[in-house]
């Protein structure tokens, strides 16, 4: 599980708190305040989004939450495995070893091959996939960047609603009693909104968008093994290749024994 979205929102919340004074949390506890900016918020969210979307939140949340799924380095390897198989076999062969594959991109991407389907056309059908991908996340990580620009609107709002309060109120012959509360709406749902945009919904929508680079990133991969095995690349150059994708960090954890997987005559260490 990754917590560090946790542990930001935790860290963010100790270090405001610490900021405004323990004994003094209480004046920045406005409910007004509070209904005016997450309500409008959802609001805004609801008539901007269909229902279909929003009722992938809970997913999205478990996304976030999640670790990273995709071992680039376990379907580099698996990849000169097929490479020297097909190398000696054939490519056919490859359609046993498809069956087991669980992997629905990686299988339909292997299957192409075995189906000797032009090399262009196999870039053109797979990267229409990710493109296709890529737009359907934007979408989703939209409604969180969405959030970011609506809780500050929302928080003007708020303040706009408390400042015609208080300047009502100077009118009244009882006094200006209410000032203070009508004061207090004003500036706290500017805070309530700044807070929400900028340490709840903005990390989400980035922790998303780093989903969907590594997701992208292992598709790619994906594309340009099976390229490659068609092409009849070498499985040495074939890992060297698709290593060169990841980080240096990356190719360190994935390296077996320090080498990139196989020996100079293309067997797979």
């Amino acid at each position: 599980m990754d917590v560090s979205l946790i542990i930001g929102w935790i860290l963010g919340a100790v270090l405001i708190v610490i900021g405004i004074g323990a004994d003094k949390v209480g004046n920045f506890i406005d409910i007004p305040s509070v209904i005016i900016v997450i309500g409008g918020t959802a609001a805004a969210l609801i008539a901007s989004y269909p229902f279909r979307m929003l009722a992938q939140i809970p997913k999205h949340v478990g996304i976030m939450f999640g670790s990273q799924k995709y071992n680039h380095g376990e379907v580099i390897y698996k990849f000169a495995d097929m490479a020297q198989t097909a190398r000696k076999r054939g490519l056919l062969i490859l359609e046993e070893q498809a069956g087991s594959i669980l992997d629905p991109f990686l299988k339909q991407s292997v299957m192409l091959i075995v189906d000797a389907v032009d090399a262009e056309r196999i870039r053109e059908i797979l990267e229409g996939e990710v493109n296709a991908l890529i737009d359907r996340h934007e979408q989703q990580i939209s409604i969180y960047e969405r959030c970011t620009s609506l809780a500050p609107a929302f928080g003007l709002v708020g303040t706009l609603v408390g400042l015609v309060n208080m300047l009502k109120g100077l009118n009244v012959e009882q006094g200006a009693g209410g000032i203070g509360a009508d004061m207090s709406t004003a500036l706290l749902a500017t805070f309530y909104g700044c807070i929400l945009a900028h340490l709840i919904f903005a990390p989400m929508a980035k922790k998303l968008r780093i989903r969907n680079e590594e997701e992208v990133l292992y598709k790619q991969i994906i594309i340009e093994g099976v390229l490659s095995i068609q092409a009849g690349d070498n499985p040495k150059f074939l890992v060297e290749k698709l290593f060169s994708y990841l980080s240096q960090n990356q190719q360190k954890k994935y390296m077996r024994n320090g080498s990139t997987g196989a020996d100079d005559t293309g067997a797979v260490s």
